[in-house]
């Protein structure tokens, strides 16, 4: 493998609710005239995926609870939008600077559940897709059945990093690709012996997909094609650490 291409797929719709997205690549695809190749990744942004099961809500009809009030003064942040964020969550990590750190009720560990108001109707706020590793799993069912070629599918979203400037796509689902790659075992050329590498390729893909997808490109899917990657039926929850793991929980 010496050569990776990064295809933006140009032209997708906005998305509104109950929208098939598999379908939408498919038609997509064959407007673009790009026909599939066994092994193509698609790499999808959670927003979409969001919008189509439903995951936008507007503010106004959230409840507060004392809790949410109370944070929401402290942080200087609207309440109701601390409420969000605290109904999808497990547990609140850290708060500070405007920012609320939570480990979600999918296990993650971000900023404000996920939460933002980016590519929504003001007032709206869109959460994470209650089960991001379903939601690909179906799109990709899709894909195969209507290609007829193998391929696999990548659910995105933008995360901070700890102790870094800056954010970076992530998976937060997938399905059709084995997530991480073990190197713990082997030996470099040097015959030093790898005891930690387990290299994140889902969050890897992911990262260079969001190259091309940008912010404001409108551009939601991109196909990757020509990495050689483990096929079977793998999910993102691998890539999340067990509380024992976690130096920070």
């Amino acid at each position: 493998m010496s050569r990776i291409e990064i295809i933006g797929l140009i032209g997708m719709p906005d998305i509104i609710a109950n929208d098939d997205i598999g379908k939408l690549i498919i038609q997509n695809l064959k407007k673009n005239n790009i026909t599939l190749k066994n092994g193509d990744i698609f790499v999808i942004t959670q927003k979409i995926v969001s919008k189509s099961e439903k995951r936008v809500i507007d503010l106004n009809k959230v409840n507060l609870s004392r809790k949410a009030t109370y944070l929401g003064k402290k942080l200087d942040k609207n309440p109701k939008e601390v409420q969000l964020i605290l109904d999808e969550s497990r547990n609140v990590i850290k708060s500070k600077n405007n920012i609320i750190i939570t480990e979600t009720k999918h296990g993650l560990i971000c900023a404000n559940s996920g939460i933002d108001t980016s590519n929504v109707f003001r007032d709206n706020y869109s959460m994470l897709p209650k089960n991001s590793n379903k939601s690909a799993k179906k799109i990709q069912n899709y894909i195969t059945k209507s290609s007829g070629k193998t391929v696999a599918v990548i659910i995105s979203d933008t995360f901070g990093r700890p102790f870094r400037r800056g954010q970076t796509d992530v998976a937060i689902g997938l399905s059709g690709l084995k997530p991480l790659k073990d190197y713990r075992g082997k030996t470099d050329k040097h015959g030093n012996d790898l005891k930690v590498t387990l290299i994140a390729i889902a969050d890897e893909l992911a990262s260079a997909a969001e190259l091309v997808k940008g912010k404001t490109n409108e551009i939601p899917v991109v196909l990757i094609r020509g990495y050689s990657y483990e096929k079977g039926n793998y999910t993102a929850n691998s890539l999340i650490m067990s509380r024992e793991e976690n130096l920070f929980l």
